[in-house]
């Protein structure tokens, strides 16, 4: 079994050592960024992986008064804005 040949363009080890290329010649011409902005980045980060998990429990408590169904419906929206928190969060870092 052969494995097709790639072009540079389609090969994901190229484009990795490509954005790691741009990444180091950005970082040379700008050198290190300040203290607050990475501390501001963090911030960020928290903040959107915890808005959407606020986002489910108040959603959860709120349909689990109405239907009087305890915690049925705020376990599985936390869950839910967690993993989207988390998926949301990852985005973020991936495009930085």
């Amino acid at each position: 079994m052969t494995t097709p040949k790639l072009t540079p363009d389609e090969d994901p080890l190229v484009k990795v050592v490509r954005q790691r290329g741009k990444r180091n010649q950005n970082w040379l011409r700008e050198g290190e960024s300040p203290v607050v902005q990475r501390l501001a980045q963090i911030g960020v980060l928290g903040w959107i992986i915890v808005v959407p998990m606020l986002i489910g429990v108040f959603a959860g408590r709120w349909l689990d008064r109405s239907f009087h169904s305890g915690l049925f419906c705020t376990a599985p929206l936390l869950m839910l804005g967690a993993a989207l928190g988390c998926w949301s969060a990852w985005k973020w870092m991936q495009r930085s």
